[in-house]
């Protein structure tokens, strides 16, 4: 029977995931357990215990399928399969028993905008480009010489790959390798649904839906006033300007998601402002979707070069508006980082605040805000963006298109990678620093990528034997987050922002029918005092050790940060 919790600003029916707390895991970068230099599932079945002291509920598996990783296994031309790099399905069976045995749950990306070319419906596509499976994809006549229309890839160059032999184009949003499947077609949808429905029979709990929201195309691909020196126009235009994809995700949800109660978190970019409500919420298309507009404040206008630095009172507005936005209709997904995104310690904090103190802040801030916490794999230690020297040091696709977009614009190769070092996907993507012994304890090979040059001083060992680090401050903020006495205030409780006129200060409130939670925190080089407006009751957490506040006003150190629980 569904249990009703209500708030100031919406009734909601209690789901088994609202008060989980996330973790993500980028396969290839997590653990190696053979040697060859790639992670695997048998390194993630190693460290399930690990994150389970860390107060992990669920974890999402980025891509895993057979794939020839031209975009890290976002390319997939099996979807039945477990890439041999990973492992086994014997291998996942045994992660997923493993995982249920200490109550986690395990979901996986879904990738259903795309699939490789090397993917059987292509390569039958391309062998009869007017056949049953060109329908598969997007196959156009070009005109007058030239493909169907001037859209931009995501990863640069155009969205229409000429069709060998023929007067036909195909369309990708994204590399040419990764051909953009046509939900126009039923009998696609069908074998999608049966594909989902598979896994789900397997005992997945859901998934993390990749570029859902593209699966939407304007039929007539229309040109569109070009946006760049090379006359092209972003695809995401067309994307954004077409209506209709609410139909398909329904679809895709009563078909699958709705049969087995499964937890879906859905990568939204694009989504029109009044849409929220129908993506997220009691009847909305998927559990919840990330919360990426902080992210946003340093996309630049014509990409990396001119990024800009992130402001802070910007990013708090801009936190506060998602913040009171959401809880009006659903619960959201908040994230620091992940696969596709810098190290959030390096994007969000000033110079000054990378440091133990200023990653323990930024944390507390994220993991406590209203919505379900996603931790992204080295997190939790304060993993930092690498220094990176040449391009050939690179592997990930976007970040190679930028590089030459900014050199391009005019950038030197030095100014060129350092934009690369501070926005680069592979700053994610670099191994977790396990120790400080070789390659970060990651593999006793070679690692795919580079290991973080930082790692003899930011790693898992080495936190583990320090009860004021990083890691152990982690484990409490989980725990108190998930704690009986916390539980449903920071799971349920209404965000009210406070002391917005404090300068440097990102400080709200966790309120609900019977209990008020101070989160305040100092993001300034200078100390800050604020006038506390309600009494102390208790300190709940602090990131410089207090334990308790007698005076009426909060002096709060830089980098500091203090969770408070307060009385009438």
């Amino acid at each position: 029977m569904a249990v009703y919790y209500i708030t100031e600003v919406n009734t909601m029916i209690k789901k088994w995931w609202h008060d989980k707390v996330a973790y993500q895991i980028y396969p290839k970068s997590f653990l190696d357990s053979n040697g060859d230099g790639i992670g695997d599932l048998r390194g993630i079945i190693s460290k399930l215990d690990y994150l389970k002291d860390l107060g992990v509920d669920i974890i999402w598996l980025s891509p895993i399928y057979k794939s020839p990783f031209v975009d890290q296994g976002y390319d997939i031309s099996d979807y039945y399969s477990i890439a041999e790099e990973f492992g086994t399905m014997e291998e996942f069976d045994e992660l997923l028993a493993e995982a249920k045995k200490r109550n986690m749950y395990i979901i996986m990306d879904l990738v259903i905008n795309h699939c490789s070319d090397k993917h059987e419906w292509f390569q039958k596509a391309l062998a009869d480009p007017d056949g049953e499976y060109a329908d598969y994809f997007y196959f156009r006549k070009g005109k007058d010489g030239n493909p169907p229309s001037n859209y931009r890839s995501y990863f640069g160059g155009n969205c229409w790959e000429p069709v060998p032999g023929t007067d036909k184009y195909y369309f990708h949003m994204f590399a040419k390798e990764q051909p953009d499947l046509n939900w126009e077609n039923p009998t696609l949808r069908k074998k999608l649904y049966d594909m989902i429905n598979w896994w789900l029979e397997k005992g997945l709990a859901g998934f993390r839906i990749d570029a859902i929201i593209n699966i939407k195309k304007d039929l007539d691909f229309p040109n569109l006033e070009p946006d760049g020196a090379d006359g092209l126009a972003g695809c995401w235009r067309m994307v954004e300007n077409v209506e209709g994809v609410g139909e398909y995700l329904e679809d895709l949800k009563k078909n699958t998601f709705e049969k087995y109660d499964a937890f879906t978190v859905a990568e939204v970019f694009n989504m029109h402002k009044d849409e929220l409500s129908q993506f997220i919420g009691e009847n909305g298309h998927f559990s919840t979707i990330f919360d990426f507009s902080a992210h946003t404040l340093s996309d630049g206008a014509h990409g990396w070069y001119d990024a800009p630095d992130i402001n802070f009172n910007d990013w708090r507005k801009t936190i506060i508006n998602s913040q009171l936005q959401v809880q009006k209709c659903g619960i959201e997904a908040n994230i620091i980082e992940n696969h596709d995104e810098p190290r959030g310690v390096s994007r969000f904090l000033p110079e000054y605040a990378r440091n133990p103190l200023g990653t323990k802040m930024l944390g507390t801030v994220s993991v406590l805000l209203r919505g379900i916490p996603f931790i992204y794999q080295g997190q939790e230690i304060g993993m930092q963006n690498a220094v990176w020297n040449d391009v050939k040091e690179y592997n990930d696709i976007n970040t190679i298109d930028q590089y030459n977009l900014a050199i391009s614009a005019g950038l030197s190769d030095k100014e060129a990678l350092a934009v690369c070092s501070k926005m680069s996907r592979d700053n994610a993507r670099t191994p977790v620093q396990w120790s400080d012994s070789d390659n970060a304890g990651f593999t006793t090979g070679t690692p795919w990528l580079k290991v973080n040059s930082n790692y003899k001083d930011i790693n898992v060992q080495n936190q583990e034997n320090d009860p004021d680090s990083v890691l152990n401050y982690y484990r409490k903020l989980v725990a108190a987050r998930k704690s009986p006495e916390y539980k449903e205030v920071f799971t349920y409780g209404v965000f009210e922002p406070a002391y917005e006129d404090t300068e440097y200060v990102m400080a709200y409130y966790r309120v609900s029918d019977n209990q008020r939670i101070l989160v305040a925190a100092n993001f300034g080089k200078d100390a800050k005092t604020i006038e506390l407006k309600f009494p102390v009751k208790k300190v709940v957490l602090s990131n410089v050790g207090r334990k308790e506040i007698n005076e009426v006003s909060l002096k709060l150190d830089s980098c500091e940060v203090i969770v408070i629980e307060c009385g009438e």
